[in-house]
């Protein structure tokens, strides 16, 4: 689980612009999948089995899958850091284990406060409506019913789902993906971050939305907040970002400047 980087790494006054939000160090994530000898199993059986982690799963039929090895970096206030790689290459992974949904395996991560994780596969209340689920998303986030009342037409102009008609009254299983994950994008970006990691929520919608994403991120710096974008579009991280991480195959490959890691991922992939 992520620490609260403030009792582990600072000591005495630090200037904004150089006070870190994530520290990833040698962090290791494993998972553990049932293998052929393990049966159908139960919640029990499961847990079971993670009380009992690297006690020989070999011989239990658990199979290992290292998703991120030994990844080191630190995030400072103010940054916005896009997350590339292949397929598979732990990006999401290293989010999730960033605001403390995943175990470390070996190493550790440090926080500023509570990261916020924001994914196209978060859950939602399907069967509440989208006005419903922005005051829960709101209250979820830790702002108040008055903060959420006063956000409230800003959250639902900015995802644009009521351009078309009053979808906001509908339950969210009448919603598009796109729609759904417009409207979790528009919640999560009323509020300012310490550190808000966002899972290819700018994939979605036309180019409209995204750019007003995109001013969003930009804004969200400039409040001294951290912001880690992944996607498959290297315009939008090219457009948000200052800084990318390269991973591949769970391992960091390069940390650096936008526009020379990009650079170097585009000859590796030959796009």
């Amino acid at each position: 689980m992520a620490e609260d980087i403030r009792d582990e790494h600072t000591t005495g006054v630090i200037a904004d612009e150089h006070t870190p939000t994530v520290i990833a160090d040698e962090l290791h994530i494993v998972y553990r999948v049932n293998g052929a000898k393990t049966g159908k199993g139960s919640a029990t059986a499961a847990l079971s089995r993670i009380l009992k982690r690297g006690s020989d799963d070999a011989a239990r039929g658990v199979r290992k899958v290292h998703a991120v090895k030994g990844v080191s970096f630190v995030a400072y206030k103010g940054e916005a850091i896009g997350l590339i790689g292949s397929n598979g290459s732990g990006k999401s992974t290293l989010l999730r284990a960033i605001a403390g949904l995943l175990p470390a395996e070996s190493g550790r991560v440090y926080t500023h406060g509570q990261p916020s994780l924001l994914g196209v596969n978060a859950a939602l209340m399907n069967d509440l409506t989208g006005e419903r689920n922005v005051i829960l998303g709101g209250l979820a986030m830790g702002m108040t019913r008055e903060q959420i009342r006063e956000r409230y037409q800003e959250i639902v102009d900015f995802s644009g789902i009521n351009e078309k008609g009053d979808f906001i009254t509908l339950p969210m299983r009448t919603y598009s993906s796109g729609m759904a994950a417009r409207l979790r994008f528009s919640i999560a970006a009323a509020k300012d971050h310490d550190v808000l990691m966002i899972d290819e929520a700018l994939a979605t919608g036309d180019r409209s939305f995204q750019k007003r994403s995109e001013a969003r991120i930009r804004e969200l710096r400039e409040t001294a907040g951290t912001v880690f974008l992944v996607s498959h579009n290297n315009k939008s991280i090219r457009d948000t970002c200052n800084r990318v991480l390269w991973l591949e195959r769970g391992e960091l490959r390069m940390d650096g400047p936008t526009d020379e890691v990009i650079k170097e991922y585009e000859k590796f992939t030959g796009k």
